[in-house]
């Protein structure tokens, strides 16, 4: 190494910022989640920067000298002048004070690594300086691996140090803390019922230690997958796959998706397909909340979000009926991935100011859904799993009112490396569809502007009493 790692206490000392312009308000932002206190040494400041000494975050300097820099913890350089930098430079030298120069390594005693923050848990990730690209993309990597929780864990922790010391013999304090940090209190912590983990971790000290015979504790997280690209999971949906110990899938999730699971994780698909459902939901019910009655933590991943057309419900009555800890973790929605795909907003001012998501498709045996009843003037309608119900879909859009040549958009495998988009209006999508030999994995969007009054006589504008006995908007099952 050529450079030696380590972290510089701050409290109640001072750090200085040379500078008053973006490259000293970057050092500003890095420094304000530490506790020191701030010098900004120039005799001008920008708006961001005033801020902090109006708020009293910082207090200004607005002469350079060596005085300034006497007992400091650590310097920081950057005027967006090279000959100011590098008189700002031998002015911290002077007076013994660790310095680093923006841009110019050769006038560095230190360099800021890329941090991941979970305070007090600090990550600190440096390549001296040869590769930055690499340390940005090590950085993201922690940032899904650590629960945004975890610091709160840890400070807990540093809390109740005095009472372990005066409760749990020395010799058991080791398996207590790995206990803390490893078992049940930390996944109880991480899925955010931090005062039931606080209250185990507290009545484990009155009683001396760790549990002698520790249940585990089986939990189940029904986790949106998104429309397909794992780049689009949320950090909690990542957070969930490392920690899960099964993992239940349908179809439609994406390989590349299962990769982030932990290696050891055991995978299990469970095939539903529209129409065509080789695991019936009972059986799916019955299997996640066999898996948590064995202490296992369960993850069901399904794609887009579960509690858009994903049968959500019924797995979350399962596993209340079993007393067994249940939560949702939201995906981006193929509607959203869709509107992305065409770089445009789902809404638009003076033109759908209401957006509805529907479906084509219904529970088995049950007649199919009125799925267009909201549709009309103003709205933005998203069909999912309603390729095979198009021409039905059509007709009743044109027996609402909306002209027969309206555009439609057929969003097919959004976000996937298969993703195609098919153009088409609401009288020929069916025969677009089947041209384009769609079956699927597709999403249908037609927008009925506000500006295009139904052509249907019996379409015009529903009176007061009418609207008020029209249903509140709802999603329809899958």
């Amino acid at each position: 190494m050529k450079a030696f790692p380590m972290f510089i206490r701050t409290t109640g000392r001072r750090v200085v910022i040379v500078g008053g312009g973006e490259q000293a308000a970057q050092k500003a932002r890095l420094l304000l989640k530490s506790d020191a206190s701030l010098v900004l040494v120039s005799p001008q400041l920008d708006q961001e920067l005033a801020e902090l000494v109006t708020e009293g975050r910082a207090i200004q300097c607005r002469d350079l000298s060596a005085d300034v820099f006497d007992d400091a913890a650590m310097a920081f350089v950057g005027t967006g002048c090279p000959g100011l930098d590098a008189a700002a430079h031998a002015l911290a030298k002077a007076a013994r004070c660790p310095v680093n120069v923006v841009d110019q390594p050769d006038l560095c005693d230190m360099t800021t690594p890329a941090i991941v923050d979970r305070d007090p848990i600090v990550v600190a990730i440096g390549s001296e300086g040869t590769a930055p690209v690499l340390t940005r993309e090590i950085k993201t990597q922690l940032e899904r691996m650590l629960p945004l929780s975890l610091g709160g864990l840890a400070a807990l922790a540093g809390r109740l140090r005095p009472s372990v010391a005066r409760n749990v013999p020395r010799a058991g304090r080791r398996a207590f803390w790995a206990w803390v940090f490893k078992g049940a209190p930390r996944d109880i912590w991480v899925r955010g019922a931090e005062r039931d983990a606080a209250r185990a971790i507290k009545t484990a000290i009155a009683t001396g230690g760790a549990p002698t015979r520790v249940d585990k504790c089986g939990h189940i997280a029904l986790v949106g997958a998104g429309p397909g690209a794992r780049d689009l999971l949320t950090l909690r949906a990542v957070e969930r796959l490392q920690e899960a110990d099964v993992i239940f899938y349908d179809r439609l999730v994406d390989p590349d998706v299962l990769e982030l699971a932990r290696r050891d994780a055991e995978r299990v698909f469970v095939g539903k397909h529209v129409g065509a459902n080789a695991w019936p939901q009972d059986r799916i019910n019955d299997v996640i909340v066999a898996a948590a009655r064995k202490g296992q933590r369960v993850v069901r991943l399904k794609s887009g979000d579960p509690g858009i057309f994903g049968r959500a419900t019924e797995e979350i009555e399962a596993a209340r009926a079993a007393s067994i800890p249940v939560e949702i973790v939201p995906g981006i929605t193929a509607a959203s991935a869709a509107g992305a795909s065409l770089s445009r907003s789902l809404t638009e001012r003076g033109v759908a100011n209401t957006l509805v998501l529907s479906t084509g498709t219904g529970h088995a045996g049950d007649p199919l859904p009125d799925s267009t009843r909201h549709c009309g003037p103003g709205t933005t309608t998203v069909f999912y799993m309603s390729v095979r119900q198009a021409g039905r879909l059509a007709t009743q859009l044109m027996n609402q009112g909306l002209p027969p040549t309206s555009p439609v958009d057929i969003c097919v495998e959004v976000s996937k490396p298969g993703q195609r988009h098919v153009a088409a209006t609401v009288e020929t999508m069916a025969d677009r569809i089947a041209a384009s030999q769609i079956a699927g994995c597709a999403v249908l969007l037609v927008t009925w502007p506000a500006h295009h009054a139904a052509v249907n006589p019996a379409a015009a504008p529903m009176s007061e009493a009418t609207v008020q006995s029209v249903p509140s908007l709802r999603l329809m099952p899958a």
